[in-house]
C-alpha cells in the first residue's frame, strides 16, 4: 500500500508543470492583448495628418508641431501654421542664390567692361535674376545673326562663367520696326530668331549644358524706345540674355532648346 501511494504522488507531481505552463500562456495573451490596445490609432486624425503633411510637402512648408499625448491610446497630432517658418526657409533660400548671382555679376562686369564703358552694354540684377542687355552693333553686322569682331571671345568667356552656376538662361533677340528682306531674313522676326539662337549655339560649345538654354525671337513686338527717331531704333536693336534665378516663381518651366515666339 505505501509503494502505491508513492508511486500516485509521483505521477501527480509529473503533471504540476501543465498549471505553471497555462498561467504562462495566459500571462502572454494578456500582454499582447494590452499592447494592440495600446497601438490603435484614431484613423480619422490620422488621414487629417497624412493630408496635411502632404500639403506641407508639396507647398513646401514642412514644419510640423506634435502634441505630446495627453493620455488614453488614441494621440491627437496638431498640425499649426507653419507659414512663418515656411517663410524664413525661402527668405533664407533667397539670399544664398542672391549672393550667388552677386558674385557671378561681379564676374561679368570684369569681362563686358569694354563694352559696359562703351555704352553698348547694361546690366542689372533684381529678384528674377541677373540682366544683361548688349546693343546689336557689338555683337552683330547689321542685317546679320553671325557674331563678329572680338564678339565670339567675349561671349565665350561669358559662357565659361554661366558654366559654373546652376541657372536657365535665357536669350530674346529685338529688332526695330524697320522692315527687312533679304536672302537670310524675310522679316524682323527671323532675324531676331537667329541672333538669339547663334549666341545659344556659342554658349553651347562653350560648356553650358543644352537643357539650360532657350532662345527666344521677339522681332519689333517689344520696342524699348520710340522707333519714330534714330536712337529709339537703334537702342531696340539688341540682345537681352537673363540669368534666371532658382528662387523665381515658375522657374525651371522654361524649355531647352530653341524656342520661338511668333509676334501677334
Amino acid at each position: 500500500m505505501a509503494r502505491r501511494r508513492r508511486e500516485e504522488e509521483e505521477h501527480e507531481n509529473h503533471e504540476r508543470w501543465l498549471v505553471s505552463y497555462a498561467d504562462f500562456i495566459t500571462l502572454l495573451f494578456a500582454f499582447f492583448v494590452v499592447m494592440y490596445a495600446i497601438s490603435q490609432v484614431n484613423e480619422g486624425k490620422y488621414r487629417v495628418l497624412s493630408s496635411a503633411m502632404t500639403d506641407a510637402f508639396r507647398s513646401g512648408n514642412l514644419a510640423i508641431q506634435v502634441t505630446p499625448p495627453s493620455g488614453g491610446a488614441n494621440t491627437m497630432i496638431e498640425i499649426p501654421d507653419t507659414k512663418p517658418i515656411a517663410t524664413a526657409i525661402k527668405s533664407e533660400a533667397r539670399m544664398k542664390e542672391r549672393r550667388k548671382l552677386e558674385t557671378l555679376s561681379s564676374g561679368l562686369a570684369k569681362s563686358l567692361a569694354p563694352l559696359i564703358q562703351g555704352g553698348q552694354l547694361s546690366m542689372r540684377q533684381d529678384e528674377q535674376g541677373v540682366h544683361i542687355e548688349i546693343k546689336d552693333t557689338a555683337l552683330f553686322p547689321a542685317g546679320q545673326a553671325a557674331p563678329n569682331g572680338t564678339s565670339p571671345a567675349l561671349l565665350a568667356d561669358v559662357a565659361r562663367q554661366l558654366a559654373t552656376v546652376d541657372n536657365q538662361v535665357q536669350v530674346e533677340g529685338f529688332t526695330d520696326n524697320t522692315p527687312i528682306r533679304n536672302a537670310f531674313f524675310p522679316s524682323n522676326w527671323e532675324l531676331s530668331a537667329a541672333r538669339a539662337g547663334s549666341i545659344v549655339r556659342l554658349f553651347m560649345e562653350n560648356g553650358i549644358a543644352p537643357e539650360r538654354l532657350v532662345a527666344v525671337g521677339r522681332g519689333e513686338t517689344k520696342p524699348s524706345a520710340d522707333n519714330d527717331t534714330p536712337e529709339g531704333r537703334a537702342q531696340n536693336r539688341r540682345v537681352a540674355i537673363t540669368i534666371i534665378s532658382n528662387t523665381t516663381s515658375g522657374q525651371g518651366s522654361l524649355p531647352g532648346g530653341i524656342e520661338v515666339k511668333i509676334p501677334q
